[in-house]
């Protein structure tokens, strides 16, 4: 899945927060957008890790910030 989240601040650090995700998801990726600012996560994850990641990371994130969009795996790099 991939998971558009709109944050009310800045992400200080994407590194930590990828390293945080890659904890649960070994092949999750984290990108800022460039041009809206929002947080793209990639991983196989549910909505509610997701939101337990970032608050237990410190950001105050509700569901209503996250959009969910279908997966964008195609499955070739699983083996």
């Amino acid at each position: 899945m991939e998971f558009h989240v709109r944050l009310d601040r800045p992400i200080i650090d994407p590194d930590a927060i990828e390293a945080a995700f890659r904890e649960i998801d070994a092949a999750a990726t984290v990108a800022i957008d460039p041009f809206d600012g929002r947080l793209r996560v990639s991983s196989w994850i549910s909505i509610g890790d997701l939101l337990d990641v970032l608050r237990g990371r410190g950001r105050a994130v509700e569901a209503w910030q996250v959009d969910q969009l279908p997966s964008v795996c195609c499955g070739s790099c699983s083996g």
